[in-house]
């Protein structure tokens, strides 16, 4: 399967290469952790082979977006982790493309004018093997093999989309053993605690999410005060027998809140770190997501270009859509959702942060029976904005969120698409209670193994 990725690969930097150095090349990329790390590999391949590149991060390119680039008469474009949804737009703005992404495509057939990477056309299981920043790696080392080393950045977007659930494998699985053969990256065994102190680690621990602790300063002092834990300490001068001791308390109360197994099995992992730099790639991914949710996009660009300086504004900014995260994670954990025979759905203000509170509440908040949607109503833009996550034993009982998404909005004039387990969609205001109506019989019937 790697191999058919490698070929396609190969074809798209023979046709990037011809193109003489200095020649301006157009990136258009996902404003998540996945999608601005793809446009790190590309834009650090792109300066390396001595092109010029203008990037943007878009939440997607369906309408202001592609006007935008109409209007640009670019000569080549790439798109990565989006545009396999997008192709005749593509094909309208008149020049050479590359798409290289892991969601749901359209069409296997291209204009001539476009090379399409879709891991799923190529063998791969977009939705668990390979993400969009490990196929810009592949493209990456196909225009030159030292950029290998930008694999830790790969790896960084794959782990930002969450593929390490159930085990790193396909793709990415063989991308991660070449870094650490390489030296790139360094592994260990430990459980996420970021932060200057263990209090603050906790509070803003939103992934995994502790219920009745995340966001609670009181119930933090507690809880340390009776493990005999010293609340200001930092979280990498704790002794072992400490560590262990508040592991433990916190696997426990996971387990107590009824999280699935492989979220309980990916809690305590091996992690691994970029061998230069020191950060830890889940760590990396959270800065990433946290920039492009929260509105600093161009900062998180320029954490994957290499740039120091932002880390600084960079955690502030991560401060803060933590806590945004907080506040919606805990109006779910005390307030209730709505419930229907095949779905979960609640309302927020903010569609970015909605999916987001959606991925994490499905493991950490409730059970394993239905998928969770987020819904942003746009009235000024006439607009719903639909994000929707589901989990590994809804997915192997029929679940497929992206073809829902695609069939339901399409069929009310809007939008949609993504992954089996997570995707989204836009549609019209007034389309609001018949949306909800066909993707509810839609999910009762994909749980019966219709479609």
């Amino acid at each position: 399967m790697t191999e058919e990725i490698a070929n396609a690969c190969r074809k798209a930097a023979e046709v990037l290469l011809s193109f003489p150095e200095g020649t301006r090349i157009r990136v258009v990329s996902h404003y998540d952790a996945d999608g601005i790390a793809a446009a790190g590999v590309l834009l650090r391949m792109l300066g390396r082979a001595g092109f010029d590149f203008h990037a943007t991060l878009m939440r997607n390119p369906f309408t202001k977006g592609f006007e935008r680039l109409k209007n640009e008469q670019n000569q080549f474009i790439i798109f990565s982790d989006m545009g396999s949804g997008q192709l005749e737009e593509i094909a309208s703005l008149g020049c050479q493309a590359i798409i290289l992404d892991h969601h749901q495509y359209l069409d296997e057939k291209t204009p001539p004018s476009i090379l399409q990477i879709n891991a799923n056309l190529l063998g791969s299981d977009g939705n668990y093997e390979a993400s969009g920043a490990t196929l810009c790696h592949m493209l990456a080392t196909a225009v030159d093999q030292r950029n290998e080393d930008l694999a830790v950045l790969a790896l960084a977007g794959a782990v930002g989309d969450k593929q390490y659930i159930g085990g790193i494998r396909g793709l990415n699985k063989m991308i991660l053993d070449q870094a650490v053969q390489k030296g790139f990256l360094k592994e260990k065994v430990s459980m996420k605690l970021c932060g200057d102190t263990l209090a603050d680690a906790l509070f803003y621990s939103v992934e995994p999410y502790f219920p009745g602790l995340s966001g609670n300063a009181a119930a933090i002092e507690e809880s340390l005060k009776k493990l005999h834990i010293e609340k200001s300490l930092k979280p990498e001068d704790l002794d072992s027998a400490s560590l262990v001791k508040l592991q433990s308390f916190l696997l426990f109360r996971l387990i107590k809140a009824g999280c699935q197994q492989n979220i309980l099995d990916i809690t305590i992992r091996k992690r691994y770190y970029d061998a230069k730099a020191g950060w830890e790639l889940e760590r990396f991914a959270d800065l990433l997501d946290a920039c492009g949710k929260n509105g600093y996009r161009s900062l998180g660009l320029a954490l994957c270009l290499g740039d120091t300086e932002p880390w600084t504004e960079a955690l502030l900014v991560e401060k803060e859509y933590k806590q945004k995260l907080l506040d919606g994670l805990q109006a779910l954990e005390h307030d209730g959702i709505h419930e229907t025979d095949g779905m979960r759905y609640f309302y927020t203000e903010n569609s970015s942060l909605g999916g987001v509170i959606a991925g994490i509440a499905t493991n950490f908040l409730f059970d394993e029976k239905k998928p969770l949607f987020s819904l942003a109503r746009k009235e000024t833009d006439d607009e719903v904005h639909v994000s929707c996550r589901g989990n590994q034993t809804l997915v192997a009982r029929g679940l497929d969120l992206g073809a829902a998404m695609k069939t339901v909005a399409t069929s009310l004039g809007g939008f949609g698409g993504g992954h089996k387990i997570a995707a989204g969609a836009t549609i019209a205001f007034n389309k609001e209670e018949e949306f909800l109506e066909k993707v509810n019989e839609l999910m009762v019937r994909q749980w019966k193994g219709e479609r």
